[in-house]
């Protein structure tokens, strides 16, 4: 009996790590162009992938039709809270090399070009 209940413990303690460092949930961007977003991370395969999921302005919340779009494209976890893949900019419709790394309730997004000699990065902050 013991045996199994140090199994049990050992890979309760395994899960604790992974979980710190998912990126899958609800997140909060910063403003960009007058408007931020609730995007929702969740898994697409083995990587996971961002959609819009709620939208606002100075007014509150507004239908954006970027609602419902993939902003966060085909991130793999390279361990320790790293990402990365492709991220879309609505406001120009360009894809990005993208990649995230997750700190606590924090999630840094780079977007670059130039073979990452050029990005431009934003902070976001779980919602939950």
């Amino acid at each position: 009996m013991k045996p199994m209940m140090m199994a049990i413990a050992a890979l309760g303690l395994m899960a604790g790590p992974a979980f710190a460092d998912s990126a899958e949930g609800v997140w909060k961007t910063e403003v960009d162009d007058g408007s931020y977003a609730h995007v929702t991370i969740a898994p697409c395969g083995a990587k996971v992938c961002g959609v819009i999921s709620r939208t606002f302005n100075n007014s509150g919340e507004y239908n954006s039709p970027n609602k419902g779009k993939q902003l966060v494209r085909g991130m793999e976890p390279k361990g320790g809270g790293k990402y990365t893949g492709n991220v879309w900019r609505p406001s120009n419709n360009k894809v990005y090399v993208g990649k995230m790394q997750i700190s606590g309730s924090s999630l840094k997004l780079s977007g670059c070009v130039a073979g990452g000699l050029l990005c431009s990065s934003q902070v976001w902050t779980r919602v939950k």
